[in-house]
């Protein structure tokens, strides 16, 4: 019998799915993540290319390490990243130059910080020309957050974040607690901009 495959967009589904058109309120726990911070348009900057392949180039290693070593199967999970600006007009007018953002992809629990180390470590020998030091294992405790599904181009999104922060979080006594975060379940190099799915999510509390 071969090693069970998990799939945490199956297991962890609440977090990995939502209805477009429609705010859900989610309590998301604690998970790890490879994370890689960086500046600049997503669109034209090197940096960010750079570091999704040098998440992909880690997340992969790690799998195949566990598949291995610990007998513990499961799939990548989805391209995630958190976004803001110092000036948060910038970021909610589109001024993507003036952009921070976090690219990251989770872990599973199991992958302890000396197995993060040795996944790094075997990584870099295998690519030596990637710069992994960019690369980091992070907790992230989002908790009470809101989300949606939106379906379309990224640079389409700005109306359902507008209605998210200045309708919704409002009527429903709530207010930001955490940076805008996006999971983007479709891959853009295969998929039509137009069917582009995207989990767009805002970490709240009460006011």
């Amino acid at each position: 019998m071969g090693v069970e495959k998990i799939d945490f967009k199956v297991t962890l589904k609440g977090l990995y799915s939502s209805r477009p058109g429609t705010f859900t309120q989610v309590k998301v726990p604690k998970l790890h993540f490879l994370m890689v911070d960086g500046s600049g348009d997503p669109n034209t900057s090197k940096e960010y290319a750079s570091a999704i392949e040098a998440l992909y180039t880690v997340s992969y290693t790690l799998k195949f390490m566990s598949k291995g070593e610990l007998g513990r199967d499961y799939s990548v999970p989805p391209l995630e990243g958190l976004w803001w600006s110092n000036d948060m007009e910038d970021f909610e007018k589109g001024n993507k130059d003036k952009w921070l953002w976090t690219a990251m992809i989770m872990l599973p629990d199991w992958i302890t910080p000396s197995f993060f180390r040795t996944g790094l470590d075997s990584a870099s020998k295998r690519k030596p020309e990637a710069d992994l030091t960019c690369i980091r294992r992070e907790a992230l405790a989002e908790g009470l957050s809101v989300q949606t599904l939106f379906i379309g181009p990224y640079s389409e999104e700005a109306p359902v974040i507008a209605e998210l922060h200045h309708s919704y979080l409002p009527a429903n006594g709530l207010k930001e607690n955490g940076k805008h975060h996006e999971i983007y379940l479709s891959d853009p190099r295969r998929t039509a901009s137009n069917k582009l799915k995207t989990i767009i999510r805002q970490p709240v509390s009460k006011k």
